[in-house]
């Protein structure tokens, strides 16, 4: 079943049109990377749909329920959180007032919410009165994505998870969304420039070109299309040696059986 479905949106900035149709689905449960050249769209995808710019044709539902152009307040009652690139944690307020704000919908959150953030990012609560501004940047983003469950949603939106971390920290941060999908249930759609390791870990890829669909397909098929590896990944040779280089990780083991 969709979690998430979106049909021919159209949006952009201002005057200037980005998503000329565009298409998209989210099972429950699912991890869905969307991947593509810069300025493709992929960003814009997200923000249309959990309501922070306008849709200004087609249609975006979640579940039974037509969200289109609905505010992100009114998305986020729905169970979808959105952790955006940047500017994604208070650096004014501690770790623990961080994650009082990304549980506002509540009245007051329960102390298994931030157990279960301690459980999984013992960091955290180790610098639970630390402030966020101060902190590393894996840090920070553990931070953000913490934030954004605390109010268990059924999709979470995760723009360039990868963005700005360290090479070592880049594959810890896959490993934690693909333990968060399979702790919590929840459904992941992202947006990531390191196409090669998202998709690894995706059941299923979009690939976006100048805001249009180009590709869809799972993220293994993806990785081993010729076409988008020389136009997406960095060229046929190129992912070639990647794929057999690859070939003693276990990487089955993202997968959903």
């Amino acid at each position: 079943m969709s979690l998430l479905t979106a049909r021919n949106v159209v949006s952009g900035y201002g005057k200037t049109e980005i998503l000329h149709g565009v298409d998209l689905d989210v099972g429950e449960e699912e991890i869905v990377t969307i991947v593509g050249p810069n300025g493709a769209g992929k960003s814009t995808v997200m923000k249309v749909a959990y309501g922070l710019i306008s849709c200004w044709e087609g249609t975006i539902t979640i579940g039974s329920t037509d969200i289109t152009d609905h505010r992100a307040d009114e998305v986020a009652q729905l169970g979808m959180c959105y952790v955006p690139q940047r500017e994604n944690v208070f650096p004014t307020l501690t770790v623990r007032e961080n994650l009082e704000m990304g549980a506002y919908i509540e009245d007051t959150p329960a102390a298994n919410d931030y157990q279960h953030v301690w459980d999984r990012f013992p960091i955290l609560e180790e610098r639970k009165h630390q402030k966020a501004g101060t902190m590393s940047g894996g840090q920070r983003q553990m931070l953000a994505l913490s934030s954004a469950l605390m109010t268990d949603p059924d999709l979470l939106l995760v723009d360039e998870p990868s963005a700005g971390l360290a090479p070592d920290l880049v594959e810890d941060m896959f490993d934690r969304l693909v333990e968060i999908r399979e702790e919590t249930n929840t459904a992941i759609l992202m947006v990531e420039q390191n196409a090669r390791q998202a998709l690894q870990v995706s059941d299923r890829g979009y690939v976006l070109d100048m805001g249009e669909n180009r590709f869809e397909d799972s993220g293994s098929e993806l990785l081993n299309r010729d076409e988008v590896a020389e136009l997406y990944l960095g060229g046929v040779w190129h992912r070639r040696r990647c794929v057999s280089s690859i070939a003693a990780v276990p990487t089955h083991r993202y997968l959903r059986r």
